[in-house]
């Protein structure tokens, strides 16, 4: 116990500077959402239509308590680090010598690759998701299937991408005694899983920009092949880290599914000797856990360190195992990842310099959009035209660019901008609104007009849209399928 709770007290040490992390991404998402901010979104997040609910309640908790503060929200994500933490040390020693026990303990709780699902707020689901399959690993070693297959349950309705959760137990009951008694719950879950994935397949695609599923931008095969190379970027983080926060430095590349012939063969390997005193069993186990983001089932983003949080539980002892035989260098191994960690903790404190980084050494087209919006408008513009000479075909561009020529009061340039956005995507929405706005500005009214009405046909919920119709002093038609904040609200229904 001693042990834990230093590794506990290190691990505070390391994220000291969380609470002090802006917001990122989706993670201004929670602002916006009607669900979040609503006094009766306590009920209203557990919509048939609403993925990961229990964390989206958590998310609504935050709200009502501490509204949009993110030191509220960062609290709460290190809190459940603290606790898997907590509770990965002690399970841990069930399964491997003592020595290896710790090491894989200090990995899971330190390894600078945790500072994204800790610290990014909306990652939330995946601490969540850790929390419950490690409660059910708990009761599944102490001889409580059943309620391991509660808890599991729980882990799925904070993110459904532990429904390969049950192949885990399933190597771990291969390793073990192989008891009778351990099927029907294994069974059990693997239908909560099949019942999860089918659900999320279709979540996914009724939802307009999921995002994942049909709607990710990547078929399916080209997926599975780029997942070879994704798996080894993540081996290679956890031996070598380097600052990788957010974005996938990977694109679509048939070539990268000859990674996978030696991820098989390692697997076949642990499979064929189901030994929990071997690291190649625990790859496999690792490997089990990773396959649901990591396998068929397409998303936009082809690789992110959080996906790596749950697995690394295993993986780790892998490590462990192999570091064993020097059971000491779990305290040089703290001291340096204590290091490192605080290090990628203080690299989030600061918007501009942290998309800065991802821009100079992994660029991609969302990091300079985000590096653009921290700048001044003339180099915010300078930035934009480089995006533009990186990824030429990239409509948010433009779109941005408009934005920032419409804050200068150039609404030509920025007209010329919106049209440039919408000849790359004509049926983007907000692009159509956008252009709206440019003409008004410059007195042609009915072109205006017909833009807002425009956007609304591709997005009848488009906020902006209707702002923008009800500013002219033209009727907006409620409609109570759309959702907005009271905010919001209150903004369509004023005088």
């Amino acid at each position: 116990m001693p042990r834990i709770a230093l590794l506990l007290a290190l691990t505070a040490l390391a994220f000291a500077t969380a609470l002090g992390v802006p917001f990122y991404l989706d993670d201004f998402s929670i602002l916006s959402d009607a669900i979040l901010t609503s006094p009766d979104g306590w009920y209203r997040s557990w919509g048939v239509l609403q993925t990961r609910p229990l964390t989206w309640f958590s998310f609504w908790l935050n709200y009502q308590l501490g509204g949009e503060n993110p030191a509220g929200y960062h609290a709460v994500n290190l809190a459940l680090h603290l606790a898997n933490i907590y509770l990965a040390a002690t399970i841990l020693p069930a399964f491997l010598p003592a020595p290896a026990a710790a090491i894989a303990a200090t990995l899971f709780a330190l390894h600078p690759i945790q500072t994204e699902p800790v610290l990014y707020v909306f990652a939330r689901a995946t601490l969540l998701m850790a929390l419950f399959c490690l409660l059910s690993l708990r009761s599944w070693n102490s001889g409580r299937p059943w309620h391991a297959v509660a808890w599991f349950a729980l882990a799925l309705l904070a993110k459904e991408e532990c429904v390969t959760f049950p192949l885990f137990l399933a190597c771990l009951h291969l390793a073990t005694k192989r008891e009778d008694r351990h099927l029907p719950p294994i069974g059990a879950m693997l239908g909560l899983s099949v019942l999860a994935g089918l659900r999320g397949v279709y979540v996914t695609t009724v939802i307009v920009g999921s995002g994942a599923g049909a709607q990710a931008g990547i078929a399916t095969p080209h997926y599975l092949a780029t997942q070879g190379a994704a798996i080894w970027l993540y081996v290679r983080q956890l031996l070598i880290p380097t600052p990788f926060p957010l974005e996938s430095p990977l694109h679509p590349n048939a070539l990268y599914a000859l990674g996978w012939i030696p991820i098989l063969a390692l697997a076949a390997w642990g499979l064929a000797n189901p030994d929990l005193r071997r690291p190649p069993f625990w790859f496999t186990a690792g490997l089990a856990l990773l396959l649901a983001s990591s396998s068929v089932f397409p998303t936009a983003d082809l690789s992110a360190d959080r996906r790596l949080y749950l697995p690394l539980l295993a993986w780790g002892a892998a490590a462990g195992l192999l570091l064993a035989h020097w059971p000491r260098i779990v305290y040089p191994l703290a001291a340096i990842l204590v290091l490192l960690t605080a290090r990628e903790t203080l690299a989030w404190q600061d918007p501009r310099a942290f998309w800065q980084r991802i821009v100079d050494s992994r660029p991609t087209p969302r990091a300079y959009i985000h590096y653009a919006r921290q700048l001044p408008h003339a180099q915010a513009l300078d930035t934009l035209n480089a995006l533009e000479r990186f990824a030429p075909d990239h409509p948010q561009s433009a779109s941005e660019q408009g934005r920032i020529w419409l804050e200068l009061g150039n609404a030509p340039n920025a007209l010329a901008a919106f049209g440039r956005a919408l000849a790359l995507e004509p049926a983007n929405a907000r692009a159509v609104n956008n252009r709206g706005v440019a003409l008004d500005r410059m007195g042609q009214r009915e072109a205006a007009l017909a833009d807002f009405h425009r956007a609304l046909s591709l997005d009848p919920c488009l906020f902006d849209a209707r702002l923008n119709l009800k500013r002219l002093g033209q009727p907006v038609p409620t409609r109570a399928a759309c959702q907005y904040t009271p905010q919001q609200k209150k903004t369509l229904e004023g005088n």
